[in-house]
């Protein structure tokens, strides 16, 4: 029921639940939904695993697991699904919307609440990969990797400059802002606004 009506965009899903067994719910989800799920789980058997993936889970971590790597596949997983476009924000023709932002591709142009702003080529990649992902929390060194195209090492005061310079222009206060957010200890992201 929750998946009607609440957004979310991965689960975690044990297999051994006290009202319904997991694959049971993983079978029921994949009829109607394909977010990203992993199972997790004391049955360790090659078999179960098999059995979990093959029924439509996207990854099977067994218990006692690892705090660290089930972040990094949380953190795969949610970045393939974005990455596919499965929570994209409403795209019109080569238009990113949301809320009062229109970014257009075509001309590189933004416009805030019907006002056009000018953004530097750099604040551009980074407004569109961010408006092209709402919700998904990029790290600075994601941000980096994909903007400007090397490996990131000790970037977080660069890419950080460059938010707080795209917020000063989108947001009316760049303190408490509606669209380009910080997830402290994580990183980034513009909040999905209708």
């Amino acid at each position: 029921d929750r998946l009607m009506t609440e957004e979310i965009h991965l689960i975690l899903l044990d297999v051994m639940m006290p009202k319904l067994n997991g694959l049971s719910a993983l079978m029921k989800i994949r009829e109607k939904n394909n977010i990203p799920i992993i199972i997790l789980s004391a049955k360790t058997e090659e078999s179960d695993k098999v059995l979990g993936l093959s029924m439509g889970a996207d990854d099977y971590v067994t218990k006692p697991y690892n705090t660290q790597e089930l972040m990094a596949r949380v953190k795969s997983q949610l970045r393939r699904y974005f990455a596919l476009g499965a929570a994209r924000v409403q795209e019109d023709g080569n238009q990113l919307r949301n809320g009062g932002l229109i970014l257009d591709r075509n001309t590189k142009e933004l416009t805030v609440d019907g006002q056009p702003v000018r953004l530097t080529a750099t604040e551009y990649k980074i407004l569109e990969l961010l408006m092209s992902h709402p919700g998904y929390v990029f790290s600075a060194e994601e941000i980096y990797t994909q903007v400007w195209q090397e490996q990131a090492y000790g970037v977080e005061n660069t890419v950080m400059v460059h938010i707080r310079r795209i917020r000063e222009k989108i947001e009316i206060t760049p303190k408490n802002p509606k669209y380009l957010k910080v997830v402290w200890g994580i990183g980034y992201k513009i909040e999905k606004i209708k």
